[in-house]
């Protein structure tokens, strides 16, 4: 078998072939008398097992896998892929924490739409915090005063990486801008609906980037799809590798290509 043959298959080019067979993803061919490599039916299902393994977990992960299994290393290999499972369930478990935290925000009251136009505040007593954003921007007590907080409140959420407002360059102190507080309005109301500040600046940053409740539910979609994707990679990527390991357990006289 030559390596335009195993290039045909997967549309890829010999020196792709080559390429993998130097970097230990594929087993060492034997070369003929004149430097001519001879693949088999063990290289095809290495390369299959490998360009499988890609879209599951990634090249990075893909290629350690190959080169841990060349290396007689098969607990690391599968030590590897236990990983890109495990996160896919973080990935999984994200997902849905964010989608309840975006659910629990499109039916508050205080929700404030992402970059609308908004009245100004309110006049008169308030409880939580005030409606509309503000023009300029705010120092660090005037919104915590806003949202009826302490300013040692916004300095965690900061840490959190909530909130990453900008300095002052003449003195060093924070400047909440109208982004900044809509981003702290946010997060003050998922903190009063029990949500951890790991989550929320997930959720703050999703909608932050996606503009808006409407479009991240949008983008979540999008996101179910890629993991279910991914999922369904990870089962043909196994499939795939437990035929090449099967093969390549076969005594040198096994089935021919």
């Amino acid at each position: 078998m030559r390596p335009a043959d195993l290039a045909r298959e997967h549309g890829i080019s010999t020196q792709a072939v080559r390429n993998y067979e130097r970097d230990g993803f594929l087993p060492p061919a034997e070369r003929t008398s004149s430097g001519y490599r001879i693949y088999t039916a063990l290289h095809a299902a290495a390369l299959r097992a490998f360009l499988a393994l890609v879209p599951a977990y990634g090249h990075a992960l893909a290629g350690l896998v190959m080169t841990a299994l060349h290396a007689d290393r098969q607990d690391e290999a599968l030590i590897a892929i236990d990983r890109g499972h495990a996160q896919l369930l973080r990935d999984r478990e994200t997902l849905a924490a964010v989608r309840r935290a975006v659910d629990h925000l499109s039916t508050a009251q205080e929700f404030v739409e992402v970059r609308e136009t908004f009245p100004g505040p309110q006049s008169g007593p308030q409880s939580g915090p005030q409606s509309g954003l503000p023009r300029g921007p705010l120092s660090i007590g005037e919104l915590a005063h806003r949202l009826g907080l302490s300013p040692a409140t916004l300095r965690t959420w900061e840490a959190a990486g909530i909130l990453a407002p900008p300095r002052d360059r003449a003195t060093g102190h924070r400047l909440y801008h109208p982004g900044d507080t809509r981003d702290a309005e946010l997060a003050h109301l998922l903190r009063r609906g029990g949500y951890p500040l790991a989550h929320i600046a997930t959720v703050v940053q999703q909608i932050r980037t996606a503009g808006g409740t409407a479009r991240l539910t949008e983008a979540l979609d999008g996101w179910q799809h890629r993991l279910t994707a991914r999922g369904r990679a990870m089962l043909t990527a196994a499939a795939r590798l437990d035929a090449y390991l099967s093969l390549s357990a076969e005594p040198p006289d096994g089935p021919a290509c």
